[in-house]
């Protein structure tokens, strides 16, 4: 269905138009109204529909639906569906480096126009919106471990991760499209020190990788196959979303980090071009953007970074303290080089591909 313009929006471009519906509607939209957005599931998607798409519904009346799949799986569905032209999802989150990449832009619609109501937040950060996306939030992919081990000392940086005398037990790595942390992480293992990182040095992360092959029981392939395989016993080590580990943490398991082994990653929220239900997508992302509550909620469950900086104070201290924080960031936690990465990432996915089989 389509809601009813005011009168004034009929002069106006359909971009503005989409615009001007987002600030003028103040009552619930007609029942049947829907939003499609694919996320990764499990209990990142619990927490995103607790913290955000159940107020939004309330307040417009607008069924939020989801969509379950792998990272690799929503970039390559986004591309088909813009290919074939038969969309059938609204939105899609997709990493922050991947948003900032061509491949991304060919198959979603530019925000800038749409941004431009949030450039004088004095809350949002510069990139809270832009081109590729809506910032959903920032988080860290890390080393994370089993934190009721017996006596000794806990691992702390990849080098930890690749000694399995030190620190015994299975691994667990992730296994998708975008490699380029795993073979970060392996060289960092290795010796290189973060400020000469990047561009990657493939065939030496690869030799690296070949040291710990042996020990890795689990290759995921989604956060939540990575929550499972923590709760299943079947790793002691694992490179994984800081999101995920903080949402087993919540449920009572076992579970410790460390951001001296860890890289700076977020999630975009972004419009497919073609969406069926663009006017409700452009509500749902603004409504996010609007809610610092709803930002708060979602982020002290995940210990995200939310995008608005009131989001930040309205959370608990113990979430605040356990999400990467400003001297980490400084002194240990990775920032990608997103413009090698992109440049690279057909080449990075081959070379993985040729060693995963």
């Amino acid at each position: 269905m389509t809601a009813h313009l005011p009168s004034a929006a009929k002069t106006l471009n359909p971009i503005a138009a989409g615009f001007l519906f987002l600030a003028v509607i103040s009552s619930p939209v007609s029942a049947g109204e829907r939003v499609v957005i694919a996320s990764t599931g499990g209990a990142y998607d619990r927490a995103l529909k607790e913290a955000w798409f159940a107020p939004f519904t309330t307040a417009t009346g607008i069924e939020v639906v989801t969509v379950v799949a792998t990272n690799s799986e929503m970039r390559s569905k986004a591309a088909a569906m813009a290919k074939t032209g038969n969309v059938t999802w609204d939105l899609y989150l997709d990493g922050e480096i991947q948003a900032a990449s061509n491949a991304h832009r060919e198959v979603t619609e530019d925000l800038t126009e749409f941004c431009r109501q949030f450039a004088d937040r004095k809350d949002l950060g510069a990139e809270a919106c832009s081109a590729g996306g809506v910032l959903l939030q920032s988080t860290a992919t890390l080393l994370a471990y089993r934190a009721d081990l017996p006596g000794g000392p806990v691992p702390a940086t990849w080098a930890d991760m690749w000694d399995t005398k030190k620190f015994p037990g299975q691994r667990a790595f992730p296994n998708f499209d975008d490699p380029w942390r795993v073979m970060a992480a392996a060289l960092l293992a290795d010796g290189v020190t973060r400020d000469k990182l990047f561009p990657l040095d493939v065939d030496r992360a690869l030799a690296k990788l070949d040291q710990i092959r042996p020990a890795v029981s689990l290759w995921w392939k989604t956060g939540d196959q990575s929550v499972q395989g923590f709760r299943n016993g079947e790793y002691a080590l694992g490179q994984i979303w800081l999101t995920r580990a903080k949402a087993m943490r919540n449920e009572g398991l076992p579970i410790a980090w460390s951001y001296k082994a860890s890289f700076l990653v977020g999630d975009r929220i972004a419009l497919l071009k073609n969406a069926p239900n663009r006017e409700n997508a452009l509500k749902l992302m603004a409504f996010w953007l609007n809610s610092p509550k709803a930002q708060a909620e979602a982020c002290e469950i995940l210990s995200c970074t939310p995008p608005s900086r009131d989001a930040i104070s309205l959370m608990s201290d113990e979430a605040r303290q356990t999400m990467p924080q400003g001297e980490e960031v400084r002194d240990y936690v990775i920032v990608p080089d997103a413009e090698w990465i992109n440049e690279n990432a057909a080449m990075m996915l081959q070379r993985w591909n040729e060693w995963i089989r």
